[in-house]
């Protein structure tokens, strides 16, 4: 159990993995702790009791604290299915927010959704929640958004609407071959050589057509010319950032922002000069702090209105 505050209200990003709580104050952190019950995880009737668990210290009696969730808690295997919102629409709408069901007296907890496009289709969940954020601080953005990780998003933003969107699954795409495929046995866990990942990023946006051949490459180069583990990682991760940015580079217009993990955006800010495009990059961390707290505002406004 957190330690025990009294927060105004509660912020929380629940993954498929993870569950992450704030105790808010405005738009003050007072306490955070977190959880391995992400969504994944988790049965339909026991995401109160996995919420309890962290926050329950948190929660004074004889009144309703607001709780404010993002991400997979609101899919269909969720608590309950906050409908996605289809774009072009702004990244967060009062009236599309969904209230959970629950038992302790004590709760409210309201879910946003996510946001679909039609075609080609594509959906995503939390990262409208980050878009948000930084759109609050940023209100005259339009331009192109990245959000890399494990299925790396890159929005279009024109005025506060998100018109278009598109997923890939390079984050997933690099654990799989790293870990799962032949060339693990050429993988190191970690160790980073920046040379063989610029060799990958400068060999997919020239030839994209050739990344399924220049993953075994790795392969038959460790065998026949003792390339190393630490560049054969570096290197892949280059071969499959590059193909990323080769496919969308035709269509970026206007300023570009990254929203995510600082080592991460380290290595797309490096690939994304590598293909002659200037970009920026923010910590997603704050802005999904940031998105929850507009949510919880435009919430409470329409709740009066």
């Amino acid at each position: 159990m957190s330690e025990e505050v009294s927060p105004e209200w509660i912020a929380a990003d629940w993954g498929t993995t993870h569950l992450r709580v704030f105790a808010m104050e405005g738009a003050r952190v007072l306490a955070q702790a977190s959880s391995p019950k992400g969504m994944a995880s988790l049965a339909r009737g026991e995401f109160e009791g996995a919420l309890l668990e962290l926050i329950a210290g948190w929660l004074p009696g004889g009144r309703k604290t607001l709780v404010i969730a993002c991400g997979m808690v609101g899919s269909r295997q969720g608590w309950v299915e906050a409908p996605y919102a289809a774009v072009p629409c702004p990244p967060l709408q009062a009236s599309a927010m969904v209230e959970a069901p629950v038992a302790d007296p004590r709760l409210s907890v309201w879910i946003i959704p996510g946001l679909s496009q039609a075609m080609p289709a594509d959906v995503m969940r939390g990262e409208e929640t980050q878009i948000a954020g930084f759109l609050a601080g940023n209100p005259g953005f339009s331009g192109t958004l990245c959000l890399p990780g494990t299925h790396s998003k890159w929005v279009r933003i024109d005025g506060g609407t998100v018109t278009s969107f598109s997923t890939f699954m390079t984050g997933e795409l690099f654990a799989l071959l790293s870990k799962s495929s032949v060339l693990r046995h050429g993988m190191a866990d970690d160790g980073w050589d920046a040379e063989a990942f610029a060799g990958g990023v400068t060999a997919s946006l020239a030839r994209p057509d050739m990344l399924a051949a220049a993953f075994f490459s790795l392969r038959a180069e460790g065998l026949l010319h003792g390339l190393g583990a630490a560049s054969a990682r570096a290197r892949l991760s280059g071969l499959i950032i590059g193909a990323e940015i080769a496919a969308v580079r035709q269509d970026v217009s206007g300023d570009v922002t990254l929203i995510g993990a600082p080592a991460l955006s380290a290595h797309y800010l490096a690939a994304l000069k590598l293909a002659g495009l200037d970009a920026r990059a923010t910590a997603g961390e704050s802005l999904t702090l940031a998105g929850l707290g507009l949510a919880r505002r435009v919430l409470t406004e329409n709740q009066k209105g």
